[in-house]
């Protein structure tokens, strides 16, 4: 179970990282937490993934007043997501017509659907993002929507600042990624027998898939 775990929390996490590339690469506007990376790697001349592993463990600093605890794959998460970001982008060419950034800023957004489907679903820790939605959510007592919608309009309105992009890749990841995950975290949730059971797991999936995200975090104590 551990081996299977651990085999879709890297592939999950090896795909994020691509799709983010891709997203760059269409040139079409990024999500809300890639405008503020592409934002700051611009202003600091770091890589683009060097920037996301740097806000990684700087959002993971947050986790402490909030009583968050990682896992395998929050670690793996702020790390290799970065790591792969910079490959796809060394090996992923721009496109300089509109109908080839739009067909990759598409292909970007369903892989990065399946590859949010695969991470969480292995339920090893969530992304040092979802987790700072998720403890501040149960520290606030805000629904998780709500607070996921405030950080992201924070980060969003910042990184537009620093000079990140913002055009229709935001809008469409906005509107696109919520359902998609819903649609796949069912078919790639594995139950850990000692917390429920894998319908139980895809049940809660499709109804909310950020409160299955939730899931994934460590109580606060």
């Amino acid at each position: 179970m551990m081996t299977r775990r651990l085999t879709q929390l890297l592939i999950g996490l090896v795909l994020y990282g691509i799709s983010l590339a891709m997203v760059i690469r269409a040139s079409l506007g990024t999500a809300p937490w890639d405008v503020l990376h592409q934002g700051l790697a611009g202003k600091t001349g770091l890589s683009l993934g060097t920037t996301v592993i740097i806000v990684s463990f700087l959002v993971l600093l947050i986790w402490i007043p909030l009583r968050q605890w990682p896992g395998i794959g929050t670690l793996g998460n702020a790390v290799l997501v970065g790591v792969f970001a910079d490959i796809g982008l060394a090996v992923i060419p721009k496109f300089s017509h509109l109908g080839g950034q739009a067909a990759l800023l598409v292909a970007a957004v369903l892989l990065n659907g399946l590859a949010s489907a695969l991470y969480i679903g292995a339920g090893l820790g969530p992304g040092a993002r979802d987790g700072l939605m998720t403890g501040l959510a149960r520290r606030t007592g805000w629904p998780v929507r709500r607070t996921r919608t405030g950080i992201e309009v924070v980060v969003l309105g910042a990184g537009w600042l620093l000079g990140g992009s913002v055009g229709l890749g935001t809008v469409l990841y906005a509107l696109a990624i919520g359902p998609l995950v819903q649609l796949m975290l069912p078919r790639f949730t594995i139950a850990d027998p000692q917390k429920g059971t894998a319908e139980g797991a895809a049940d809660l999936a499709r109804t909310d898939p950020e409160e299955a995200v939730a899931g994934t975090t460590a109580p606060a104590s």
